[in-house]
Formats: structure tokens, C-alpha cells, sequence
């Protein structure tokens, strides 16, 4: 059974590269958004399996669409995606992220939060 992502970074490039990358493992991207206001109606309409989630974007950041995320679905799985300091780290635990990505990252960073943090099943055939 294939994986829906949803991908949500304000840096084109950011978000081109993550969704390649996921793609690569066979994770199916449903949906992309630039902020977090779209992130979260992306999110209502998609249900997708894990949503990767940037902290920082102008409007709406990622505070707000995991807020908004988790009034809709309290224990879906978010991934927050940083490249900020501890202190928004820190403001994110009252909202439960599933887990904290570093920016820049691995790939066997990601693929270890998708198998053993979420237990979600990726193509090990790769």
C-alpha cells in the first residue's frame, strides 16, 4: 500500500527537491502547499497519510497549520520540517508534532521517521 504525502514549504526548491525525493521511495505526493493556510485546506480535502510541514513561511506559518491540523485530525501523523533554532521547536509541543525534522537532512533521517517513528510501510526494495 503506497504512502500519501502532503509536502508544505514556501522555497520552490525546497519543496521540489522533498517531493522527488519522497517520490523516489514510492510515496505518492497528493498535494504541496506554500503556507500554512493551504497547507490546512489541502490537508481537509486530501486526508493524506503524513503531511511534512516547514515551521517558518510568511502568512501562515507552521504553528498555525498544525494547530489547525490537529482541531481537524488529532492524531494524524505531521512531520514539522525546520531549519530554525530550539525556541520554535519548543512552541510546537503543545500542538504534538509526530516528530521534528532538522533542515538540511538525510534521507535515511526521513526514511527512519516514516518506518520507525510513524511505522509506516516504505518500498525497502530500493
Amino acid at each position: 500500500m503506497s504512502i500519501n504525502a502532503l509536502v508544505v514549504d514556501d522555497d520552490d526548491m525546497i519543496l521540489k527537491t522533498f517531493v522527488e525525493l519522497l517520490q523516489v521511495y514510492n510515496i505518492n505526493v497528493v498535494g504541496t502547499a506554500k503556507n500554512g493556510y493551504e497547507a490546512v485546506e489541502q490537508f481537509k480535502k486530501l486526508s493524506p497519510d503524513v503531511t511534512f510541514l516547514d515551521i517558518m513561511m510568511p502568512e501562515f506559518d507552521g504553528h498555525y497549520a498544525l494547530r489547525e491540523i490537529r482541531m481537524i485530525h488529532e492524531s494524524a501523523h505531521v512531520v514539522m520540517v525546520t531549519g530554525g533554532a530550539d525556541e520554535e521547536i519548543d512552541k510546537l509541543s503543545k500542538f504534538n508534532p509526530s516528530y521534528v525534522i532538522h533542515k538540511p537532512f538525510q534521507i535515511c533521517t526521513l526514511l527512519h521517521v516514516l518506518k520507525n517513528e510513524l511505522k509506516l510501510e516504505i518500498d525497502s526494495n530500493l
